[in-house]
């Protein structure tokens, strides 16, 4: 079986387990307690934390780390609306954003705040004029994802949060960096950028880990509250395994970034290439892209009776994000681009990662044809 869903997780370095099963192994205390397997655990965490510091050009008291992306997320949007016991103001987010900054957003609207949510253009991204026409005088945050994880389309978050920055120097900008980080270029410090939320196992680190960057000075309302750890701001005994998994993981992104980018963009290159060639599949045009999501509609047909279609091939694929793709609904993300809703049913994401290889495109696209030729009378005409 071939896997092409990297989007939705990694299968994690080979380095990352054998490190996370040594620390479980050998350094299992709690970091917060005062003996020596206490102590060992909470140097773990703090060599982790300042690693991790010096691969995102940020100081280690900044790094807060969470149960991952979805965790960080909810911490950066909800604790910036709610701190100081503010229960109304304005949020400025998108329409195309992951579920756990768009939910977010929808349950806070529920509490008495007011949200904004930007349309994108028709090849994917945000306008950032149009973030900045959106903000009020009671705009508290803007949250714009880097990488969309449907459709792959890079954000304009350099643009975005210098504009932003210009005219309205208090609002927060947050960004939910978790298809960007390793596969397109970042600088935390120079965009300006407040908050920043990452998630391990994207990377090929360990699932249930993921950190939150919270710029110097920025106050947020703790959602977890407890033994005081993390400053304070994320209470509960650290998972020093997982942490120590995902700086290994981040260090391999960080440093493989450059090829790696060369690399999957030449997969997806002969990819996008095939699917134009394929009668009845419309290739997902957005521009500029991720290097390692391609994605498609195929008009008339169901996108799970594509996607089951591909596995009986032997090649694992999605169609909306993993964690709305059991959602029997058009694709909120194509539905917000202009798509009808015959091509919002039918989004198929492919999501590449370092193991693949030409062979396996070939294969993949010898996969598609094959789906498409016993598919084509089952077409809704």
């Amino acid at each position: 079986m071939k896997y092409f869903d990297y989007a939705a997780t990694t299968p994690p370095y080979a380095e990352v387990v054998r490190a996370m099963s040594e620390i479980m192994d050998q350094h299992y205390g709690n970091p917060s307690s005062l003996h020596r397997y206490g102590e060992e655990a909470e140097r773990l965490i703090r060599r982790a934390r300042e690693v991790t510091a010096g691969i995102l050009g940020v100081q280690p008291s900044e790094i807060i780390w969470t149960s991952g992306a979805t965790e960080s997320n909810n911490m950066a949007i909800k604790g910036a609306a709610l701190r100081k016991g503010r229960t109304q103001g304005h949020i400025v987010t998108t329409m195309i954003e992951h579920p756990s900054v768009y939910e977010t957003c929808r349950q806070l609207e529920l509490f008495g705040f007011e949200v904004s949510y930007v349309r994108p253009l028709r090849d994917g991204t945000i306008s950032p004029e149009d973030i900045l026409a959106a903000i009020r005088p009671d705009t508290i945050l803007v949250s714009v994802m880097h990488v969309n994880n449907e459709t792959g389309a890079i954000q304009w978050i350099e643009q975005i949060t210098r504009l932003v920055k210009s005219s309205y120097p208090r609002v927060l900008v947050h960004v939910d960096g978790v298809q960007g980080f390793g596969r397109v270029p970042v600088s935390l410090r120079e965009w300006g950028i407040d908050l920043y939320s990452l998630s391990a196992h994207k990377l090929r680190g360990p699932k249930g880990t993921g950190l939150l960057y919270v710029k110097q000075g920025i106050e947020l309302l703790p959602l977890l509250t407890g033994g005081g750890q993390e400053q304070g701001y994320r209470s509960g005994t650290e998972n020093a395994a997982g942490i120590a998994g995902m700086t290994k993981a981040l260090r391999f992104a960080a440093e493989r970034q450059e090829e790696q980018y060369k690399h999957l963009s030449m997969l997806q290159d002969r990819l996008q290439q095939a699917i134009r060639n394929i009668p009845g599949l419309v290739l997902t045009e957005v521009s500029p892209a991720a290097p390692h999501i391609v994605h498609f509609t195929y008009p008339g047909m169901k996108a799970e009776v594509v996607l089951h279609s591909l596995e009986q091939q032997g090649c694992l694929v999605s169609t909306q994000s993993a964690c709305s793709s059991r959602k029997s609904v058009p694709s909120r993300v194509l539905t917000a681009m202009g798509m009808d809703r015959e091509h919002a049913d039918s989004g198929i994401r492919i999501s590449l990662g370092d193991e693949h290889t030409l062979e396996d495109m070939e294969y993949l696209i010898g996969a598609l044809e094959q789906t498409v030729q016993s598919l084509r009378s089952l077409e809704r005409r």
